[in-house]
């Protein structure tokens, strides 16, 4: 076992500057200083949206759960989040067909958009406070993207039983005011406050038994024939049948590889009550450009948008890079739908994962039975999430999910 004070996954500065959601009510979550027992059913590693949506599936089937994080609950990447919680994946369905074939991109594409439906019945189900909204979603062409592509996803989606209506430029102007020759809307997606929506599920999973222990570090881990012996920060020694790394893009270094990697995006929120578009509260926003702006509003007027993301996962770190990515995101902003944001409210940064087909990989640890890790989100990072927590509560569960082949770690 690795000595003290070592980790298990690559440690990294998950944001920088101060997000909109730290402002928030309602985000924080109480945790232990010490684990009450030595032996788990599962210990879950992050305490952010993956670990509480992990959490609360596990939590349904009365295991002996443990979350553990080096971090405060909630106060990860999760915080980092703009959450435009979509079902469009960031690989058009027409590119992942010819990636992963057509079959195979169809059930991604449609588990991607039943996992918003999941998401929000969950959400009505636990009664969670965290304006949770269904929206729309307006994609417009850009430079990556054009009239021809979109027309060809619009028709793709369409006759593999998803909702997609394609606008020309002239409905696109009629209907939005934006002067781009093609998009697509669509209707099943939504938007809510992050670190609210994981603050709840944390509570309810923990009204269910479910222990949260922080700060802690697992700092090495040995499978055994029956499950995990894990080490900790702490010199303890644990043991739970399933390990399960839901530590975002402090991804495990075990799983490094050419399939992924970690880069830069800057995000910006506007003060409350910014005159926009009456047609902006049903509908998130991007477009199909290198690198893309996307945009939503907030119940309260605010305008939340990000993109102008780097191929570096440290550029995000440096603080005249971001004042440069605030004024460009400000800028595409009043651009495209004239929506002018004066000097922001919040600015924020962050890493996150990518990988070449934009799928995540929700896996056991190659050559292991009971490690499993859920990373490489993307921009769909809570969709993801959901996906995640249903895959592996059907699994430890002793079911197999239909689609869990779509998300192996690639050989």
């Amino acid at each position: 076992m690795s000595d003290r004070g070592k980790t298990i996954n690559r440690s990294r500065d998950l944001r920088s500057a101060r997000p909109f959601w730290s402002a928030t009510p309602n985000i924080t979550v109480d945790a232990a200083s010490k684990a009450s027992r030595k032996e788990y059913d599962a210990i879950i590693i992050g305490a952010g949206i993956s670990g509480a949506l992990m959490a609360e599936a596990l939590s349904r089937r009365k295991l002996r759960i443990l979350i553990v994080d080096r971090r405060d609950p909630v106060r990860g990447s999760t915080m980092a989040s703009t959450a435009m919680i979509q079902h469009e994946i960031d690989t058009p369905l027409h590119e992942l067909s010819q990636m992963i074939g057509d079959k195979h991109a169809a059930r991604a594409w449609r588990r991607s958009a039943a996992s918003v439906a999941r998401l929000s019945e969950l959400v009505k189900e636990l009664q969670l406070d965290c304006s949770f909204e269904a929206r729309k979603t307006l994609y417009v062409s850009g430079d990556s993207y054009g009239l021809r592509a979109l027309k060809q996803e619009a028709e793709m989606r369409s006759a593999i039983g998803l909702d997609a209506e394609y606008l020309n430029g002239a409905a696109l102007a009629e209907r939005f005011g934006i002067d781009r020759t093609a998009a697509i809307v669509s209707n099943c997606s939504a938007s809510a406050n992050p670190a609210q929506l994981t603050a709840g599920l944390l509570q309810v999973a923990v009204s269910r038994g479910v222990e949260i222990v922080s700060p802690l570090t697992i700092t090495d881990y040995k499978e055994t024939r029956d499950g995990v012996v894990v080490a900790t920060s702490e010199g303890e020694l644990l043991t739970t049948a399933d390990l399960i790394a839901c530590t975002g893009y402090e991804y495990l270094t075990k799983l490094e590889s050419k399939s992924h990697q970690v880069i830069s995006t800057w995000a910006i929120a506007s003060q409350p009550n910014t005159p926009r578009p009456e047609w902006l509260k049903d509908f998130l926003v991007w477009e199909g450009s290198d690198p893309y702006l996307y945009f939503r509003s907030t119940p309260d007027g605010r305008i939340i948008a990000g993109g102008e993301d780097e191929i570096d996962p440290l550029a995000h770190q440096d603080p005249a890079k971001a004042k440069q990515k605030f004024a460009k995101i400000a800028d595409k902003l009043r651009d495209m739908v004239g929506i002018d944001i004066g000097k922001p409210a919040y600015g924020w940064s962050a890493p996150f994962g990518t990988t070449t087909t934009g799928l995540p990989i929700i896996d056991r640890l190659p050559g292991t039975e009971h490690v499993h890790a859920i990373m490489g989100f993307g921009g769909n990072g809570i969709t993801f999430s959901t996906i995640a927590a249903e895959i592996l509560a059907n699994r430890l569960g002793g079911k197999k999910d239909a689609d869990q082949d779509l998300f192996r770690y690639p050989e």
